[in-house]
């Protein structure tokens, strides 16, 4: 058996610090500090997206592929991120076309509770996160039905200006204890967050990759002036081949989605 190495043990003293123990004295401690911080916001909420795009900004080709953008030290990384979360969030499209599990299968630590949106209720019940009962999984739909979706449970939300009404979204999960939010994807979702003042904080993994054409990472109003976005303070950090920026959101979003 090999001995931990120090990462091994930053990473357990960090599943610990889930739950209020200290925090690493290392780089892995520094960059999960943000994501383990006290909520802020009435909500009782902490809301972290996630995206992995290319040098261009583009998060899969046209045809809805995506994997993989990102090395190994993103897959890596986004296990971390789920294991360290209540609670994974991912939009109706990312099941469409991934069909993905959404469990800690890189990493030691627990698997969080899988809230997939999907406010016309369209997905089939064949998908895997709600059939193979690995975690807890929420549905959550702005239509009226029945109470679960294969083996996951119903929770049902009003619509907003854009989809979801998200701010009762995170007030339904802060009151079911979730705090700690990871928004995965796809760019739909998370450009929703954004666009509602509703992240934390922001990991954004850029691949050295260029494809020329594809699906944009995000997709937010049209901007008439550059002081119509946004602009974020962010911490750069390497990522096997490819670079994470940590960007600090604090809630703010761009002024066209004012």
């Amino acid at each position: 058996m090999q001995n931990p190495t120090p990462q091994d043990e930053d990473w357990t003293a960090l599943l610990a610090a889930r739950h209020g123990g200290p925090l690493p004295s290392s780089p892995l401690g520094e960059l999960f500090a943000p994501v383990l911080a006290p909520p802020a916001a009435a909500d009782g909420c902490r809301v972290v997206g996630r995206l992995a795009q290319t040098l261009d900004g583009r998060i899969a080709t046209n045809s809805g592929s995506s994997q993989w953008i990102g090395g190994a030290g993103d897959l890596l990384h986004t296990h971390r991120l789920r294991a360290l979360c209540d609670a994974v969030l991912v939009g109706a499209g990312t099941i469409r076309h991934d069909d993905p599990r959404l469990t800690t299968r890189e990493v030691a630590g627990p698997n969080p509770v899988r809230v997939v949106l999907d406010a016309a209720r369209r997905l089939p019940a064949t998908h895997r996160v709600f059939q193979d009962g690995e975690a807890p999984t929420l549905l959550v739909s702005a239509v009226d039905g029945p109470p679960s979706h294969g083996r996951a449970e119903v929770l049902r939300i009003p619509r907003g200006t854009r989809g979801l009404d998200l701010p009762a979204l995170l007030a339904a999960l802060g009151a079911r204890g979730l705090s700690r939010i990871f928004v995965e994807g796809g760019g739909q979702t998370v450009s929703a967050f954004l666009a509602a003042g509703c992240l934390d904080r922001l990991h954004l993994t850029v691949a050295p990759v260029i494809l020329g054409s594809g699906i944009p990472a995000f997709t937010l109003p049209e901007a008439a002036r550059i002081a119509d976005g946004l602009r974020v303070a962010w911490k750069v950090w390497p990522l096997g081949e490819d670079i994470l920026c940590d960007i600090a959101l604090d809630r703010a979003k761009p002024k066209v989605c004012a």
